[in-house]
């Protein structure tokens, strides 16, 4: 029998003056250390680099383990942005044509692991992702 593996992630997405230009931090503990990655997006709200940060981590842990593997993964995204989490836990719906599209992205990523599951968590327990996305944002 093949082992499940447990992955933890930390995601963060930021905007400055919502729209304006923004970026991604992830952190993903899969091994020691953590792997940490931070990208600036061009023009985006608070909420598509939200998603998008989760969506980039999908897509790492998919680069880095491969379709095959991935069936035997269960991720774990932790997130302090409510909206996205409680969308895509199906608590609040969505009503930005924009976001719509993220949303599908993500849901469909999801689908390509054993389990993805979605949890909020306050700003405080989200520290090292957020200091990635400020540090891609050039320290603003």
């Amino acid at each position: 029998m093949e082992k499940i593996k447990k992955i933890k992630v930390f995601t963060d997405g930021g905007a400055i003056n919502n729209p304006g230009p923004a970026a991604i931090g992830v952190v993903i503990y899969d091994k020691e250390p953590p792997r940490k990655f931070k990208e600036f997006i061009n023009k985006a709200t608070n909420n598509q680099a939200e998603y998008l940060a989760m969506i980039f981590a999908l897509k790492k842990i998919k680069q880095i383990y491969g379709n095959k593997e991935c069936k035997l993964i269960e991720v774990e995204i932790n997130s302090d942005s409510k909206l996205v989490v409680f969308q895509m836990n199906n608590i609040y719906k969505i009503k930005e044509e924009d976001i719509k599209n993220l949303f599908i992205e993500l849901h469909n990523l999801t689908l390509d692991f054993k389990k993805v599951s979605f949890n909020y968590i306050p700003r405080e327990q989200n520290l090292i992702a957020d200091s990635l996305v400020k540090e891609a944002l050039g320290g603003n």
